[in-house]
């Protein structure tokens, strides 16, 4: 915990200099209880921007692709940031599991529905996995849109939006197809920001 609150402090020091920065509703982030920050994925730097705006940064973890925690030095340093591994590509039981834990303990899970980097104006079909987490944990996502690019003394704009509850329409275990549509509507949400 202390070395995420000084990890905290420096990056929001240094993004002050590097960016003018705007949040808005915060206030749609549930103060209790497990939730999913669903969020488009421009740049390296959004998690780093999550865990620096997010209003209950200790509540936080967030998936990462495997081969980031190949670097032993780098995988500690994430895993005490909160991250956990995924395998992308193909179902990931082991981190379903770990994304189920961290929602039924009340914590913040964030997760970037697109499953890789976007560029600007690039839209991609969502991954279904947030929808399959959402529904099967019955947790609210919160869509989060990033916006503008991270360039030297250009505005960026972080949105969070109302949560969305995915089990309305199709309860706590929908079909491949539903999981796929909710993950649509998600990014989609996203994108409205």
């Amino acid at each position: 915990m202390l070395l995420r609150k000084i990890a905290r402090v420096i990056v929001r020091i240094l993004l002050f200099f590097m960016f003018p920065i705007t949040v808005t509703g915060r206030e749609n982030v549930p103060a209790s209880g497990g939730v999913i920050l669903a969020i488009n994925h421009k740049s390296n730097l959004d998690p780093v921007m999550m865990g620096v705006f997010c209003p209950y940064p200790e509540r936080m973890t967030f998936m990462a692709k495997a081969e980031l925690f190949k670097n032993k030095f780098f995988g500690a340093l994430i895993t005490k940031l909160g991250a956990f591994p995924i395998q992308r590509g193909r179902g990931d039981i082991g981190a379903m599991k770990a994304a189920l834990q961290i929602l039924k303990k009340g914590d913040i899970l964030m997760m970037f529905p697109e499953g890789g980097r976007v560029r600007d104006g690039e839209k991609r079909r969502a991954k279904p996995g947030v929808a399959a987490i959402a529904a099967r944990a019955s947790a609210p996502v919160v869509p989060v849109h990033i916006k503008n690019g991270y360039r030297w003394m250009r505005r960026v704009t972080i949105a969070f939006g109302e949560p969305m509850d995915l089990t309305e329409e199709y309860g706590s275990k929908p079909t491949a197809e539903e999981t796929q549509a909710l993950a649509d509507k998600v990014l989609e949400r996203i994108y409205e920001l």
